[in-house]
């Protein structure tokens, strides 16, 4: 009928909160859908794309280039950016409901898994989100400092932004400088002292997270060797029995390429990564800032792969002035949604949140920090299946959408960010860049890309 939800005189109206990967492949799925679609997409920064520009190391520009389709979707007619909102401060979950039929948070994950150790907050001890963040150019990170005069630095955990910290601490500073890296980072790690990294794991090399590229670029970094004990690469019957199935074929190609470095050392000269199976900080050490870390030894205990490592009792000091937690990412609760603090999760049923249709998560925010930037398509796809699915049940009635929120904003002072301003700041940056060579040169903070506006509007 003509007053159909989804119908012209009626279109489904869909706040998206977050614009990283999943929040646009949602809006993506929606703007496909055989119906009169109207998707408003929030984000607290000023500029769009989340992880993909903001955690993305800047030497795998190929892994940026979702970009391209982003800039596609959010370029239809039926699609308009709200940047540097954040919701909860400028507009609430509540108003969001008055002008939408359906809200869908897509706000990923936002902060690192603690150790829970004692020392883990002496200096020199950091998150690998900051230190992603602050090369990133990520305002929230823009100001944190690190110290890279200490020798020997580790990292603790076995996953992809493990080797993006080890690698960029590690990769010739010439090679860094062709990326869109920021300058601020680039500056300090060209006087980093750091030569010696360990990448600690409390499972064996079977269970490690890389992938097999990621973990193979470490073994090509000039001047540096990635070391692996022979007596680590000693596998259990459990762990060939993983090895074999033909589903775990990235791990076996791990364990391939950790036998190949089993006999490889660093000469004089050289810098050295090393890799540490069955292993688990239990203690951060130092007089005013970190010196040590004790590990404990493990053993894996359980079944095919549903192996956890526990503790033998048996202690190793490791001295390092610096050291990374890579752990995993965790999302934080907003407003009055359901959330689970465990796991780091909105509370939801096939992307459902709460008991009445209306309120849907999509990505990290949905399942935790997993898979690849692509797999969040799929992820958002069910979502927005679920959504459709509601719609006989949702509050049908004509909602304002972009308009309300428009004037919302306009009586709260907020600064509103569009799309085709994050094109100008686009184009500033990659100006910028060009001048030093580089693909772009990011502004780090959000008051120099309100001020960038600004001077562009004035002009």
């Amino acid at each position: 009928m003509s007053g159909d939800i989804g119908s012209s005189s009626n279109p489904l109206r869909v706040a998206i909160v977050g614009s990283g990967p999943s929040g646009f492949y949602a809006a993506e799925a929606l703007l496909k859908a055989p119906l009169e679609i109207r998707v408003d997409m929030l984000e607290r920064l000023p500029v769009p794309f989340g992880l993909v520009r903001y955690g993305v190391a800047p030497d795998h520009p190929k892994l940026k280039q979702p970009v391209a389709v982003f800039d596609k979707i959010a370029q239809t007619p039926n699609f308009r950016f709200f940047g540097n909102v954040t919701v909860g401060r400028d507009i609430s979950v509540a108003q969001l409901r008055s002008t939408h039929h359906a809200i869908l948070f897509a706000y990923g994950a936002e902060t690192d898994r603690a150790l829970g150790l004692d020392g883990e907050d002496l200096p020199g001890s950091h998150t690998a989100t900051e230190f992603v963040g602050w090369y990133n150019g990520h305002p929230d990170y823009r100001d944190r400092s690190f110290d890279l005069s200490a020798e020997v630095a580790v990292i603790v955990g076995q996953g992809n932004v493990a080797a993006d910290v080890a690698r960029v601490l590690m990769k010739p500073v010439d090679e860094l400088r062709l990326t869109d890296i920021s300058q601020h980072a680039l500056d300090a790690l060209a006087g980093s002292r750091v030569r010696e990294i360990h990448i600690v794991g409390r499972r064996g090399p079977a269970q490690a997270r890389f992938t097999s590229r990621e973990l193979r670029e470490l073994g090509e970094l000039q001047h540096c060797v990635a070391e692996v004990s022979a007596s680590n690469l000693q596998l259990g019957a459990t762990c060939l029995e993983e090895l074999a199935d033909k589903s775990n074929y990235v791990a076996a190609k791990n364990v391939e390429i950790f036998r190949s470095w089993s006999e490889r050392r660093a000469v004089d000269g050289e810098k050295r990564i090393v890799f540490h199976f069955l292993k688990q900080p239990v203690q951060l050490g130092g007089r005013g800032r970190l010196e040590s870390v004790t590990l404990e030894r493990g053993v894996l205990a359980v079944s095919p792969f549903a192996q956890s490592a526990q503790g033998t009792g048996d202690l190793e000091c490791l001295r390092c002035g610096l050291l990374f937690r890579s752990i995993g990412y965790r999302g934080l609760p907003l407003n009055e949604l359901p959330f689970d603090p465990g796991k780091g999760v909105l509370i939801h049923e096939a992307g459902r949140i709460g008991d009445s249709p209306g309120l849907y998560a999509a990505g990290w925010i949905k399942r935790g920090p997993s898979g690849i930037i692509g797999t969040n398509r799929a992820d958002a796809v069910a979502t927005v299946a679920t959504l459709i699915s509601d719609l006989p049940v949702l509050r049908t009635s004509p909602k304002a959408g972009s308009d309300a929120l428009c004037e919302a904003l306009a009586r709260r002072g907020t600064k509103i960010v569009s799309y085709q301003d994050w094109l100008r700041l686009d184009e500033i940056e990659v100006r910028r860049g060009a001048l030093a060579g580089k693909p772009r040169e990011k502004m780090t903070r959000v008051s120099e890309m309100l001020e960038a506006l600004q001077i562009a509007a004035a002009a």
